[in-house]
C-alpha cells in the first residue's frame, strides 16, 4: 500500500507513523488520568496538531529541496543555466549537493557557450571560404550547403533543401573520391575536385561533399608554364637566329660588292658552315623537346634491380663505375624507362667524374620506410647551381641538351617516385637519389 503512494506522501505517512505511538500513549493517559473535559479536549488539540504540524514540516523540509533540484535539472535541460540553487552551509549535506549542482550548470554553462561560439565561427568559416560544401541525410537529401555552393549551383539554398541529389542533378559527384569532374551548371562552368566523406548526426551517417574549384590553378600553372617555355624557346631561337641574320647580311653585303674581293668564296663558305650549324642546333633543340613531350605512360611490370644495375654500369667505362651490393629487391616499374633513367644518371655522374680528371662512379640501393632508394655518387666539382637543375633545356655542359634531368624527373614522377640531386657532404662530389614505391 505503501509504494503506490507517491514520494511525499510516504514522507508524510512515515513521519506520522514515528509520532503517533506517543500521541496515542498521550492521549490513553489524558483520557484514563481523571482530568477535567477542559484539560482533556485542550491537550488533545495540542497533540493532535503538533504531530500533524511537525510531520507536514518534515515532508516539506525533504520535498521542497527535492523539487528545487527537479527545477534546476529541468532548466539545465532546456539550456537555461541562469538558475542557481543557495547554499546556506556547504558542509551540510543538502548543501554539499546544491553546490555541486551549481557547479554542474556553471561547467554546462561553458560548455554550451564554447560550442555556440564555435558553431557560429564553423558557420562563418563556411559561408567566406572558397570551397563548396554539401551535406546529405541518408536519403541524400541536402540539408546543409554554404554560399560557395550557392553560387555554384547557382540558386539560393531556400530552393535546394531538403531536395535530393538526383533532383539537383548532382549524383554523379557521389563516386569515388577524391576525383576532378567538369561542372557545366548555371552558376559556372569548369573543373572541380570533389572530395567525398562521411559523418554522422542524431545517429544517422550523413554524407559530405566538398568541392574546390581547381580551374584557377590550373590556369595559373599553365600560364606560368607556357611562359617558361616561350622563355627558354626564344632564348634558344635568339641565340641561333641572330647569327644567322648577322651572316646573311654581311653575305648579301659582300654580294652586291663590285668587284667581288677575292676571298669571297671561302666567305660564303664559312657564312654557309655556320648557318647549317646553327640550324643544326635548332633541330636538335625541337627533336629534344619533342622526345621531352612524347614521354609514354610507363608498363609496370616486375623488374629485378640487380641485373638492370649491373647492366647500365657496364654500358660507360671512361671512369670506373662500381655497383655496391644491396638487397635483393624486386621492384614494379617500366624496365625500359627505369634503364634509360640511371643510365642519364651515370653519363652525367661520369662526364662529372671527367671534369676533374679522377674519381670513381659508385651506384648503389636501399631499402626504407619511405620505400626503395637508388643512388649514384660521383667524385665531380659538384653542383654550382641546383634552383635550375629541372628547368627545361637548361644545361652548364657544351653541347648538352638540358633535357636529361628533366626526362629522368618525368620517368621517376611516372613511376610514383622523386628523384634530387645534392652535394655530398663526406667528399667533393654530387648524390643523385631516386626514390620508388615497393
Amino acid at each position: 500500500m505503501l509504494r503506490r503512494l507517491t514520494h511525499d506522501q510516504q514522507i508524510l505517512v512515515l513521519a506520522l507513523g514515528a509520532g503517533l505511538p506517543g500521541a496515542i500513549t498521550s492521549l490513553v493517559i489524558l483520557w484514563t488520568g481523571g482530568y477535567t473535559a477542559k484539560v482533556q479536549w485542550t491537550l488533545t488539540v495540542l497533540i493532535v496538531t503538533c504531530l500533524v504540524g511537525f510531520a507536514a514540516s518534515l515532508r516539506g523540509r525533504v520535498i521542497l529541496p527535492l523539487q528545487t533540484l527537479a527545477n534546476l535539472l529541468a532548466a539545465m535541460r532546456e539550456d537555461d543555466f541562469s538558475i542557481r540553487g543557495r547554499t546556506p552551509d556547504r558542509d551540510d549535506p543538502l548543501g554539499a549537493v546544491m553546490v555541486e549542482v551549481n557547479a554542474l550548470a556553471e561547467t554546462l554553462h561553458q560548455q554550451r557557450l564554447g560550442a555556440v561560439e564555435a558553431t557560429a565561427l564553423l558557420r562563418t568559416v563556411m559561408e567566406q571560404i572558397d570551397v563548396a560544401i554539401f551535406a546529405f541525410d541518408p536519403g541524400q537529401h541536402l540539408r546543409l550547403v554554404n554560399r560557395t555552393g550557392e553560387r555554384l549551383m547557382g540558386r539560393p539554398k531556400e530552393q535546394m533543401l531538403g531536395r535530393t541529389a538526383e533532383a539537383l542533378d548532382i549524383t554523379g559527384w557521389f563516386a569515388d573520391s577524391p576525383r576532378v569532374v567538369d561542372v557545366t551548371l548555371a552558376g559556372t562552368n569548369g573543373r572541380w575536385e570533389v572530395r567525398r566523406t562521411r559523418f554522422r548526426l542524431e545517429g544517422q551517417a550523413h554524407t559530405l561533399l566538398v568541392l574546390s574549384d581547381v580551374s584557377r590553378p590550373l590556369r595559373d600553372q599553365e600560364r606560368q608554364a607556357w611562359q617558361r617555355l616561350i622563355r627558354v624557346i626564344g632564348h634558344e631561337l635568339g641565340n641561333s637566329l641572330g647569327p644567322i641574320k648577322s651572316i646573311a647580311g654581311s653575305l648579301e653585303a659582300m654580294l652586291h660588292r663590285d668587284p667581288l674581293p677575292d676571298d669571297w668564296r671561302e666567305d660564303v663558305e664559312r657564312g654557309l658552315q655556320v648557318i647549317a650549324s646553327r640550324t643544326d642546333a635548332l633541330s636538335r633543340f625541337t627533336a629534344a623537346y619533342a622526345r621531352l613531350a612524347r614521354l609514354p605512360a610507363p608498363r609496370l611490370a616486375p623488374v629485378v634491380l640487380k641485373p638492370l644495375a649491373q647492366r647500365v654500369a657496364g654500358l660507360d667505362t671512361r671512369v670506373p663505375v662500381h655497383v655496391r651490393p644491396g638487397p635483393d629487391v624486386t621492384v614494379s616499374a617500366d624496365a625500359d624507362q627505369l634503364e634509360q633513367l640511371l643510365i642519364n644518371l651515370v653519363r652525367n655522374a661520369v662526364e662529372a667524374c671527367l671534369e676533374t680528371g679522377a674519381g670513381e662512379v659508385t651506384l648503389g640501393w636501399r631499402t626504407t620506410r619511405h620505400g626503395l632508394e637508388i643512388w649514384v655518387d660521383d667524385e665531380g666539382p659538384g653542383l654550382a647551381n641546383t634552383a635550375n637543375l629541372f628547368v627545361p633545356f637548361f644545361t652548364t655542359k657544351p653541347g648538352g641538351s638540358g633535357i636529361g634531368l628533366v626526362l629522368c624527373r618525368q620517368i621517376a614522377e611516372a613511376h610514383d617516385g622523386t628523384l634530387r640531386l645534392e652535394n655530398r657532404q663526406d667528399r667533393p662530389g654530387c648524390r643523385a637519389t631516386l626514390t620508388l614505391p615497393l
